[in-house]
């Protein structure tokens, strides 16, 4: 809100009015001549030349519509969707790995490979199991033809069909287990057969953390890489107990860093936390509407969403002053008179501020230009 803000201790203001007679007492200042009752101290009097001098005016609370710009901060987080543990689907020794922590990498890019006997022990038993299928086959077609002449029993015919069957599936198992590894089944030979297999990203991101070393003999268990993938950046943001209402999801919004705070970009509310935490504020979270790299896990960040116009009632910026946190104005009595009075300010613009619960107030003649000089002589009295 624009009100200003003052210290008991920088009071410093002193109106000195001078006087056409040369009077002593008229040429004391405005300090001197506020004096306030022990019982009546929220009450200033002005004297006609103060009231000329401050160049006091009065206002009324007006109904306005005006739109609430609300501050959010937060932090930077990752959905546990999108970060992913990455391990080898059979054990081996790392032959060598192809990045570094924090290093980007695109999918289908080689993070690591694996050396072990038992790859080149599974392409041999795929080739003599496929070898084996085949003659399956052609003696199960055989028995077939030499059982429909009655050549040949029900049982040895019925014999080659259940070896043809299991070869059958032995086969399509190792298949899908090389396919795993990275191994193309269709395309392997006796030719080509290889001790190492590849760790392929399953996404494009970022390296988080390494967890192996070259050399080290890893079990399937173990976890090589955590990966990031930055579409699951979240942000997590806090929501003040007075703007839980005024924030919902779907709502658009504009983020930034502390360390570049003029570029903003454009993100979604996809979720409100419905609760209050101990700190008095619930959790929002939103989406950035574009994958932005400047934003990364953990990074501290800032958000304003522009709640649409409302009707409110308020009075102008300049009528509402500011002092040790609290907000106040000054009704016009009559008579030189003028009472502070404490008010709940709710949004402001660069106009006017909104005034909570302002019925009280209402067709009551409230200090605009002059409030704050009203402000440091009440409390410079008060000292």
């Amino acid at each position: 809100m624009h009100f200003k803000n003052i210290s008991l201790y920088s009071l410093a203001l002193t109106l000195t009015l001078s006087s056409c007679s040369g009077k002593k007492e008229e040429e004391k200042t405005v300090y001197e001549n506020t004096k306030f009752a022990k019982n009546n101290e929220n009450t200033v009097h002005l004297t006609e030349k103060q009231i000329q001098s401050v160049g006091l005016t009065t206002t009324t609370v007006q109904d306005r519509n005006m739109e609430k710009l609300v501050r959010l901060n937060g932090k930077a987080e990752i959905a546990p969707s999108h970060i992913s543990l990455v391990s080898s689907i059979m054990g081996g020794h790392i032959k060598s790995i192809n990045v570094i922590n924090g290093s980007h990498f695109s999918k289908g890019q080689v993070l690591a490979v694996v050396e072990d006997p038992q790859f080149i022990q599974l392409q041999q038993d795929y080739l003599v199991t496929k070898a084996q299928l085949e003659a399956a086959r052609l003696n199960y077609n055989r028995q077939k033809d030499l059982n429909t002449s009655k050549a040949s029993s029900d049982k040895t015919m019925q014999t080659a069909q259940a070896e043809y069957s299991t070869l059958n599936a032995t086969l399509k198992g190792l298949e899908e287990k090389l396919r795993i590894i990275g191994i193309n089944a269709k395309g392997l030979s006796t030719g080509n057969i290889r001790s190492k297999i590849n760790i392929y990203a399953p996404f494009t991101g970022f390296v988080s953390k390494i967890l192996v070393n070259n050399g080290q003999y890893i079990n399937p268990s173990d976890t090589l890489f955590e990966l990031i993938n930055p579409a699951g950046l979240l942000l997590e943001l806090k929501v003040f107990e007075n703007d839980v209402n005024d924030v919902k999801a779907g709502q658009e919004i504009l983020v930034y860093n502390n360390q570049n705070p003029d570029v903003k970009s454009s993100a979604k509310i996809v979720s409100v936390v419905p609760s209050i935490e101990n700190g008095g504020s619930a959790t929002a979270v939103a989406r950035l509407s574009s994958v932005n790299t400047e934003f990364v896990k953990g990074m501290y960040v800032n958000a304003e969403v522009n709640i649409s116009s409302r009707s409110t009632q308020g009075l102008p910026n300049e009528a509402v002053v500011s002092f040790e946190n609290k907000n106040y104005v000054f009704e016009d009595l009559g008579k030189s008179n003028y009472k502070m009075i404490p008010v709940a300010a709710g949004i402001s613009d660069d106009q006017f501020t909104e005034i909570l619960k302002a019925d009280p107030l209402k067709d009551k003649k409230i200090v605009r230009k002059g409030a704050y000089s009203l402000l440091m002589m009440l409390k410079n009295k008060a000292e």
